[in-house]
């Protein structure tokens, strides 16, 4: 009996070596088809793993962010065609999608254009008003009889998808003036969120999408942020915003707050550095939550790397001064470069100027600094300036860590203004390579 059993074993060793070796394989014995390859696997293999990144629930969607406030030409009709290159599943927005006018026929001809761009999408979009979008009672009204609603939630994959109006069409001072609305949620919206809650009281995550920032308000008392973190408080959620055309990341409450940059609005597209660049956000939700990075879209291509052609016109540009200057240095402390610094030129006024032209810039890890004028000129123009330093703002704000976080190194307090800073330059052409000592 012994004797056949192990004959049988090595008969049935033998059997499988060859089924391996030829690439047949039994979908209930070998792991690789199990996980969908169907490719044979021997004691040595040239990869990591044949388990897939996916899962039943995995899903992609992507956000777009402002398109107004002197958008500038063919980038959002660009990044229309970008998103086809993704795929993906559908694409939410922030708001400010178009320009926006008291005039009504003004508008909905803008809402035409974009309306435009948007049907060459492959996948469902989703609206969400921002300022431009619906501010005053003639937006309102526009956007009513284009869509509808203006704020509106929805399910998908059992996570659930709130739009919200930070534009808010209800005023608690009926004396307020209703063509400007200060950003808020007001309690209609609140009552709407939590209907959808008990609609959908278990969703896997949840993401919010709004235009303004509300969540950094001074007046979040009244604004209804609260009201929204009091509905969520037992809930994992993501929330998105547009409007300050600058990325920023906040976390409150140990949860994550996205401010996107643009997607075409107007910007001095400094770059990444600044938080000032051409975006989309991509999200990609996994079993135990979302994964969130953000796409530049100067490096989306075509297979073939031939260019994306539009017609999409942009905001004539403001009209610059003329014959600026370069600027650029070094900024040393304690005899070292230092980075992590803001440089401000501070214009001494002249000639009665009306208004206090500033430049700034970062320092990089090398202390040097390269100072940018209005709208992301390169350089500013010619005459005195007061040179002041201050802490460079951070892309990411922890409220609860920010609290308790270590003072950064401290900036003598006679540096920190204009009034009171004792370093003066004359910028004039060839003359604008300094190195500044703080003391």
């Amino acid at each position: 009996m012994y004797r056949l059993a192990l004959m049988a074993l090595v008969a049935f060793s033998v059997i499988a070596t060859l089924m391996l070796s030829r690439g047949i394989s039994d979908p209930g014995a070998t792991p690789a088809l199990k996980e969908g390859f169907d490719i044979a696997s021997e004691q040595k293999n040239p990869w990591t793993s044949l388990k897939p990144n996916v899962a039943p629930g995995q899903f992609q969607f992507a956000i777009v962010s402002d398109r107004t406030g002197g958008h500038r030409a063919g980038v959002f009709s660009r990044a229309i065609q970008q998103l086809n290159l993704l795929q993906p599943e559908f694409v939410m927005s922030v708001g400010d999608l178009i320009e926006g006018s008291k005039d009504a026929d003004i508008s909905r001809k803008q809402w035409t254009e974009f309306n435009g761009f948007i049907k060459q999408l492959q996948m469902p979009f989703f609206y969400v008003p921002g300022n431009h979008d619906g501010a005053n009672a003639s937006l309102a009204d526009v956007w009513k009889e284009a869509y509808g609603r203006r704020m509106y939630s929805f399910a998908y994959q059992n996570c659930l998808f709130a739009c919200i109006n930070t534009s808010d069409e209800s005023v608690d001072d009926p004396k307020a003036d209703a063509s400007y609305r200060k950003p808020r949620v007001g309690k209609a919206q609140i009552e709407m969120l939590a209907a959808a809650l008990k609609k959908h009281p278990n969703p896997r995550h949840t993401f919010i999408f709004l235009h303004h920032p509300i969540w950094n308000a001074k007046d979040l008392e009244s604004n209804g942020w609260l009201e929204v973190e009091k509905l969520l408080a037992d809930k994992q959620y993501t929330a998105f915003c547009g409007h300050v055309h600058v990325f920023h990341k906040f976390i409150r409450n140990g949860r994550n707050l996205y401010q996107l940059a643009t997607t075409g609005g107007g910007s001095s597209m400094r770059g990444a550095e600044y938080g000032e660049l051409d975006q989309i956000a991509w999200v990609t939700m996994k079993e135990n939550g979302p994964v969130v990075s953000h796409i530049g879209l100067h490096g989306i291509y075509r297979d073939d790397l031939t260019p994306i052609v539009t017609d999409e016109s942009g905001t004539p540009p403001a009209v610059l001064p003329k014959g600026l200057v370069p600027a650029r240095g070094v900024v040393m402390m304690e005899g070292k470069p230092r980075s992590g610094l803001m440089v401000l030129f501070t214009k001494v006024k002249e000639n009665n100027e009306e208004r206090t032209l500033v430049g700034n810039s970062r320092t990089g890890a090398d202390g040097s600094f390269e100072m940018f004028g209005p709208r992301g000129t390169n350089g500013l123009p010619a005459g005195k300036y007061q040179v002041s330093f201050l802490q460079a703002p951070s892309l990411v704000s922890d409220v609860n860590k920010d609290k308790n976080a270590a003072p950064a190194v401290a900036i003598p307090e006679k540096y920190k203004t204009p009034a009171t800073s004792p370093i003066v330059v004359d910028l004039k052409e060839g003359a604008g390579r300094f190195e500044f000592k703080i003391d």
